[in-house]
Formats: structure tokens, sequence, C-alpha cells
């Protein structure tokens, strides 16, 4: 908190929110890098923004999504080799049961954790998706198209995008794991591009065959993506990363051909639709053709491949498509002559968080007995979830609006994103110029892309020799909240950072004295970098929370006036209330944005400085006697009081059991307590609002060696 902070730099908030935190595939569990890179930062910020806008003004969604082609390819390997014997459906149901249980196991307070394809979401999200093509078509944005697919002539079908695999077209990309039309590292290319295409099917190489589908016309909203690109640039909410990606996707259509073609190339330079060549520059190994657009870009793939010309594509807008020939998906109506198609998994993801929006008030109108408007009708199609599936429990409260555009097309709301810095390519770019061809004035995103939390250093792979571990395996060695506060702490909105947790880590580093190998997890001399932030909680933290309400306890034969169980009366010291408002505006502003390493140290500042206060004067307090002694120690536990209130408040997001804890023992209102309302308000002003008076506030006797936050028993 190197810079001091005035009222006046208190940043904007909206009057109501949603964050989401994208969906999972439903083909496995959650890994660490789903909950540490995602999730736990959309609930911290989720959380922040119930304690500052209020609870009933944020739906935080998020859910399994429940289609698409890696859920059909893991599901059919799953009964080829091992006979799983249940339907597609049941598969999806039980990898959502999964990942819904480890983010309770995690706290991961989501108002809706649904399913694209299961209820209580899926015939609204249905409904939601025939709504948005049907208004796409009517804005003459999307259309018929029709483009090669994959087809193995050995298992006589069409390949879904998963059941192809070669090396991905796009210039300067070096995965290996590309599929029909699009990579692991998000750049989406036409599946002619695909550079040595294999069946996963049959090992053959696989014939192009074409198909029907719909497509929205991206490559119109050049213009339009190019200004707000710029604007985003100036925002300071909005990472540099997103604005810079976006700029990439928003160049000419070019290729780039190496230069051992160009003989190949001048031989068909005349058959090539309109466009310009630039020449290499320097030791470039290829020089570069510039189209007018993607079209005779696309025009030219079969001249130049005729005539022996390899290619790459440089990243542009091409049309994004909408629909796909898979069973598995959300049913399609019927647009242009296209039928019996069902909705890419891609697009109907980027409107599922309207969907479950929907149908967290839908659920709220049908608890409150509404029989009109949008959040009725969607509430007579909301199914049960499966009886023996798992959920994300639903808040107990109503929100403030049943109308689902004020939440997603109102000038006083906003929307923020919590994804990997992988898909801005679908949130920032295809989003964008769909929301913005529906015409229905929803409001544009604010992204929070965050970089890769690697594994021991490495980018985190199922398929390596040393495999990250599934969430809820950590649990094993660390508590939940040992674990958020150390994600947290990493700064993925800077850089990739290595998650490297010292009861995973098999390095050899050194031997015993009988000449064994020692591993670092079994080392004693190795600290643990998963437990850097560990003591702030163990230890800090807990300090400070039990010597207020230890301090305050009745005590047999002490007639201090002080231990009456009661949070003291009194003015906190110059001091500790400039620290709490310097404090509390430097976290504010960290969470705008969305710097939750910053606001983590911020708290860590102030906890050990709150700590050291209150060690220096309970130790002067002590050394005097009578009506001073009293006094100054009484003095000493008003400003600790006020101290932990205020951490116990910022701290809330980051590891909510052990605050919500320390709010049950000064025995307020957990609404109230954890407002925003209050953070500026003494406690004397904060207890007369709760309709007391000051200095007689009971609080909740702690039992004797109280722990707030515990280590995991594996660290005693």
């Amino acid at each position: 908190m190197a810079s001091k902070y005035s009222m006046n730099d208190r940043p904007s908030w909206p009057r109501r929110a949603i964050v989401t935190a994208g969906e999972p595939y439903g083909n496995k569990g959650l890994h660490f890098g789903h909950v540490g890179g995602v999730f736990v930062p959309a609930d911290f910020f989720a959380r922040f923004l119930r304690d500052r806008l209020g609870r009933e003004n944020v739906i935080f969604t998020s859910g399994t999504d429940c289609y698409g082609s890696p859920i059909m390819e893991s599901y059919r390997k799953l009964k080829e080799n091992e006979g799983y014997d249940k339907s597609i459906g049941e598969y999806v149901e039980s990898n959502h049961s999964r990942q819904a249980a480890t983010l309770n196991n995690y706290n991961i307070s989501c108002d809706i954790y649904g399913g694209s394809g299961l209820e209580p979401a899926a015939q609204i999200h249905n409904e939601v998706t025939a709504e948005i093509i049907e208004r796409l078509h009517e804005q003459g944005t999307i259309s018929k198209r029709s483009t090669l697919q994959f087809y193995d002539a050995k298992a006589g079908t069409f390949l879904n995008g998963r059941q192809v695999i070669g090396r991905c077209p796009i210039q300067g990309c070096k995965s290996e794991k590309a599929y029909a039309d699009e990579c692991d590292l998000g750049h989406q290319f036409e599946p002619e591009e695909l550079i040595a295409p294999k069946s996963q099917l049959t090992g053959e190489v696989p014939e192009l065959r074409p198909v029907d589908n719909l497509y929205f016309d991206l490559p119109a909203y050049l213009d339009f993506m190019k200004t707000y690109t710029a604007k985003l640039a100036q925002n300071p909410q909005v990472r540099s990363v997103v604005s810079k990606t976006m700029e990439e996707w928003l160049l000419p259509a070019q290729l780039y051909i190496q230069n051992k073609f160009r003989e190949a190339f001048d031989a068909v330079e005349d058959q090539l639709p309109e466009h310009t060549v630039l020449e290499p520059e320097g030791n470039k190994s290829s020089f570069t053709v510039t189209f007018p657009s993607w079209k005779e870009r696309d025009d030219a793939h079969a001249v130049l491949a005729n005539g022996g010309v390899r290619f790459r594509s440089g990243k542009a807008l091409v049309p994004f498509r909408i629909t796909g020939n898979i069973d598995w998906g959300v049913p399609v109506p019927e647009v242009d002559g296209v039928s019996d198609v069902t909705c890419w998994c891609w697009p109907e993801s980027l409107w599922a968080p309207i969907s479950y929006t929907r149908t967290v008030l839908a659920r709220d109108a049908k608890a409150a007995g509404v029989t009109e408007g949008v959040a009725a009708q969607d509430a007579a199609l909301m199914g049960e979830p499966a009886a023996d599936s798992t959920q994300v429990p639903a808040p107990t409260y109503q929100h403030s609006s049943l109308d689902w555009r004020d939440w997603w097309c109102s000038d006083d709301a906003q929307i923020y994103q919590f994804i990997g810095q992988d898909n801005i390519y679908f949130y920032c770019i295809a989003q964008t110029a769909m929301w913005e061809a529906l015409g229905w004035d929803l409001t544009q995103s604010t992204v929070s892309a965050c970089y890769h939390l690697l594994y021991m250093g490495k980018k985190a792979s199922s398929s390596s020799q040393t495999p990250p571990p599934p969430a809820d395996d950590l649990l094993n060695h660390y508590t939940c909240e040992q674990m958020r506060a150390h994600w947290l702490s990493l700064g993925l909105s800077e850089k990739p950072v290595s998650f490297s947790p010292k009861a995973y880590d098999t390095r050899v580093t050194g031997k015993d004295k009988d000449g064994n190998e020692v591993r670092a997890c079994d080392d004693k001399r190795v600290i643990d970098p998963a437990l850097k932030e560990s003591a702030l909680l163990t230890g800090v933290f807990n300090r400070l929370a039990r010597s207020c309400f230890y301090g305050v306890a009745v005590k047999e034969g002490d007639e201090s006036p002080y231990r009456n169980g009661c949070i003291p009366a009194g003015a906190a010291s110059d001091t500790v209330v400039e620290a709490a408002e310097q404090a509390a505006l430097a976290f504010e502003q960290a969470m705008y944005k969305f710097e939750t390493h910053r606001a983590l140290a911020v708290c860590d500042d102030y906890l050990r400085a709150a700590n050291k206060r209150w060690s220096d004067a309970s130790k002067a307090a002590n050394k005097l006697e009578g009506n001073e002694a009293n006094a100054a120690m009484t003095q000493a536990l008003v400003d600790a009081f006020t101290e932990l209130r205020v951490a116990t408040v910022l701290m809330h997001g980051i590891v909510p059991a052990g605050c919500e804890l320390i709010c049950e023992y000064f025995d307020i209102d957990p609404v109230a307590f954890f407002s925003w309302d209050n953070i500026f308000a003494s406690t004397d002003e904060f207890v007369e609002s709760l309709g007391e008076k000051p200095g007689e506030h009971r609080v909740k006797p702690l039992p004797p060696r109280f722990d707030f936050f515990s280590k995991h028993e594996s660290q005693y």
C-alpha cells in the first residue's frame, strides 16, 4: 500500500452484476487449473460484489458444457474400451455431479452450477438457443453455408471435431493437437486447412465431403470490432492481453508461404483472386499474400493446392459456425433450409450464462409464486435435476429483479466473465460481435482473462509422466482455504505461474544416511511453496481474532472493566482508523482491476501491521497498573476489534469459511457484518446501526485453544 488513497479515488460499481466462470466440458471432473485458475478468482470476485453491492444484486453462474465432440469422443472410448453401458446423458450427469461436488469442497458459491443439457436449465437453454438463432436470422446475420467436413470412409461416418487430429495451420502456432476446425490453443480454421489430418476412429486419412450449416457473419463486424477493441485497450479494468489478442484477429486475410514455394506460386499467381504480395524482409523464410477478405483467401486455397504450394493462414475474422452435424447437441429450429442439425457447443456455451441467469430468476419466481412474465414462463419450462445428482446449493434469498434484461441489458448492470487466456477469441471476438448483431442492447462483458496455471513449471497435461492431480486430491494434503489463498496470490493476471505443491514434488533432492534417494515431497528441508500464505491464516489472522475474543472474555477473579464479554465502546486511534481506511480503499482498487494477488497482499500487510499494533499496545498496557492499565487495554481492544472487523470483511472472499466463523463469534448477522455499507463506519457506529448501544454488544464466548483457521491434519 505504497500509494495513499482518498475517498475520491473509489471506483464506480454497477447496481447489479453477473459473474461467470466458464463451462468445463462434461467428460471429466475438475483439475486444479479449472478451480485455481478460474473458479476461485471468480468466486472471490462474486463474494466481494455481494458484500459491496448487496447479495440480491449479484448472480454468479457457471455450469457443465454438456455437448460437443470432446464429450462424444470420451464417451465413445469409454464404451469401447471399458464396456460403459449407460447413456451419454447419464455419462455427462455423473461428471457434472463430480464437478459440483468439487466446487462445494472449495466453497465456490455459484448461484447456479447448471448444465446446458441438464435440468433445471436444459429446457430454458433450448428456448434461449432458439430465440437467439431466430433473432440473428431476422437480423440477416446468419445464413446457410456449404463447407467441407471430414468423413471416414472406412468407418462410414462423418467425423466430429475431436475425432480428427492433425497440426494447426495457423501461422506461428506449433500445436500438434489440432482438430477438425480448431486447435487446443483456441485457433479457428477451415477443415481443409488442417495439416496431416488423421481419423481417431480408424487411423486413416479422412475425406472431405460437403455439408450445410448455419454461420454467423462475423467478418461483417470488422469495423465495429476495431473500434470496440481500441476502446477496450483504454479501459483500466481490462488486461492488455485481452485487447492485444483481439487485435491479432482483426488483421487482413493473409496467407504465409515459404520461400521455397515461390517458383510454384509464381506459376499460378495469375489464377488467384485479387491480392497483394509482401516480400520477405531480412532473413524471413516466408512471404505474405494479402486478400481483400476471407472469401478471396478461401478461393485461393484450391488454386495454390493444385499448384503444389503449401501455405499457412494468418488470423482473421471468418464466418463463425453456429450449427454442426452431430446428434448430441442443443436442437436448432430449421433456418434457411438447414434442418436436422444441432447447435455447435461453442456458440451455445457463450449464451449459456443468459440461460443460467433466467433459470435462477425462474427459481426465484417459482418460490415467490409469481405467475406472469418471462421468469414465470421459464419456471414452467424448468425441470427437476436428477434425484441422485450433486448440486451447488442455491441461495436462500430472492434477487432484486426477476427480469433477465435488468441483468443483461441495463445501463446500471455489468457482466464480469472469468476465462482462460486461450478462450479470448470466443468470449471477446465472437460473442462481442453476436451481442451487437442481436440488437437487444446486451451489455458487452468485462473479461478477466487469466494466464495458464502451470504445474511443476510446465503446462499441465494429463498425458505427461507427472500428470497434475485432480482438484479433490489436493484436499488430502491441504485445506481448502490454504489452496484458495495460495492460488489467489499467484498473479495469473500478469503471467503464467507454476503451481508446485511439495506433496506432489517427486524431484530427488538428496540422500538419507543410508544412501537412499530422498524426494522433495519427503524432504523436511524443502519448504512447501503451496503453504506460503498459510502462516497468514493459521498464525497472524488466528492470533488477532483470538486476542480480541479472549481479551473481552469474562474471566473468574478478573474484575477488569473490559472483561464483560462485549465489544468495548470507544473511538479507535487515528493510526488505526487511517490504516483501516487505506486498506479498504487499496483493496477495492485491486478488485476493480481483477488484481486478486494485490488484494491479498493488501490484506497480508494490513493483518500483520494490526497484529503488531495489538502486540505492542497489549504489552504496554500490561506494564501499567490500575485505571491506567484498564484504559490502555480497553483502547488496545477497541483498536484490535476495529481491525479484526475490517480484515474479516476484506478476507471474506478469499477464505470465506474462516471469516464466516469469525462473524459467528461476533454474533452479528452476516449480511450486515460483511456489507461494505459499514466498512468505513467506526465500531460504535456499526453497533448502533444494529440497534444496540456501544459497549453492550455481546460476542459469543470462544472455547479454549480455538482456531478459526487450521492446518491440514497431514501438516502436524
